[in-house]
């Protein structure tokens, strides 16, 4: 890797250098700092007297997350990736002080609805900060490592919260979130900017048209996306229940055994898609992911629903860098900050209404979760035979993959 005019170029082995490296790191941190809250926060909510209003624990953060990513696409597009990324990493470190402060049904709704502006920013900016100094035969591989660490965060921070929670209290829990986001922001505070030409930010970067909302060309991708994740909204929402009911007091124990899986097949994934193609591993993962769901309904105890969630972690860890390979593959250039941010709203789309609807059906009797996750298990045969009717072409930068 070189610089050149201020702008970082993509050498001989692109993939493993000290700015990859450090965006990775970033992401760790930032995902754990969002993450360490999700297994906790239904049981907080009950404390509040909210019981009832679960479901919005995920679909409020993912409503604003999605609202957001228009934004942040264009924003990341003409202001430049880092300033994005760092947006993002200071509204989790606001709102980690804000939630011992609002101890209420209603305060602790409105900080769900201001939390997902973090996820709505952060990841779109680092995926195309990613994507502009890894050469388009390796954007697989890449997003495969990228997201690996990523998903670090899904182990490391429900590890982290259960943790805290259980020994500590709630308010230190809330107060490390913030100070890993801090530390995500410090990590990439002297990167250099890969956007070539940028402009200043002013409020007339914040005017949205229709055509800044979504990128046309990917959304053969953004469709699969989004149904494939909105059986992931429903695990965020349900899990944790679901473990209580089964008897496991660590309620981020599935997390973390979802993402070892996952890490152990995200690269070779990446470098599969790389080599074959994206649609025929995006088939492989969404077999999987059906096969996952239908254990989870199974589970009746502690191994059953660890190994579950081992293979709901491989389905994703060979869907994940698959789908983001492929919508780099679909944008156009100059444009991908919006081919990232129409993938994400896809993505928060699927995940918001699974959690909405998972949990408005739910209504606290666990006996209803087998059923709502076979209906996902149902969802996602039927995206999968969506793809049996796309064509497959090994191919990058900017046709179907």
């Amino acid at each position: 890797m070189i610089l050149k005019n201020n702008k970082i170029i993509a050498g001989k082995d692109p993939v493993y250098n000290l700015h990859f490296g450090l965006v990775c790191l970033s992401s760790l941190l930032f995902s754990s700092s969002y993450n360490m809250l999700i297994p906790e926060l239904p049981a907080y909510l009950s404390s509040l007297g909210g019981a009832g209003y679960k479901g919005l624990i995920i679909s409020l953060f993912t409503l604003t997350a999605g609202i957001s990513r228009p934004f942040s696409g264009r924003l990341t597009d003409t202001i430049g990736r880092i300033p994005v990324m760092i947006t993002g990493s200071v509204v989790c470190i606001v709102c980690g002080l804000f939630y011992p402060l609002l101890g209420n049904v209603a305060g602790f709704l409105l900080l769900r609805l201001v939390h997902g502006f973090s996820t709505g920013f952060t990841p779109t900016a680092k995926s195309a900060y990613v994507a502009d100094i890894i050469p388009a035969s390796r954007w697989g591989e890449a997003m495969g490592l990228q997201g690996l660490c990523y998903s670090l965060g899904f182990a490391l921070g429900p590890a982290t919260g259960s943790y805290l929670r259980m020994y500590y209290s709630f308010d230190i829990l809330f107060y490390t979130s913030s100070f890993f986001a801090l530390l995500s922001v410090l990590v990439i505070l002297g990167m250099k900017e890969t956007l070539e030409h940028r402009e200043k930010f002013g409020f007339n970067k914040l005017r949205i048209s229709r055509k800044d909302i979504i990128a046309p060309e990917v959304l053969t991708p953004a469709i699969v996306v989004m149904l494939s994740y909105s059986a992931f909204g429903a695990i965020l929402t349900l899990i944790p229940d679901w473990s209580i009911h089964l008897g496991i007091a660590s309620t981020g124990s599935f997390f973390i055994f979802y993402t070892l899986s996952s890490l152990l097949v995200r690269i070779v994934a990446g470098k599969f898609s790389d080599r074959y193609g994206r649609i025929p591993v995006v088939r492989t993962g969404l077999g999987i992911l059906a096969v996952a769901l239908v254990l989870i309904a199974l589970a009746s105890s502690f191994f059953s629903l660890m190994s579950a969630a081992f293979v709901y972690g491989m389905s994703m860890g060979v869907l994940s860098p698959a789908l983001s390979a492929w919508t780099i593959d679909q944008s156009k250039t100059g444009h991908r900050g919006k081919a990232v941010a129409t993938m994400y709203i896809a993505l928060e789309a699927g995940i918001g209404l699974g959690a909405l609807f998972s949990g408005t059906y739910y209504g606290n009797v666990p006996g209803k979760i087998p059923a709502i996750m076979l209906f996902g298990a149902f969802l996602i045969l039927v995206t999968l035979f969506y793809t049996l009717t796309l064509r497959n072409k090994k191919s990058f930068a900017g046709k179907q993959g």
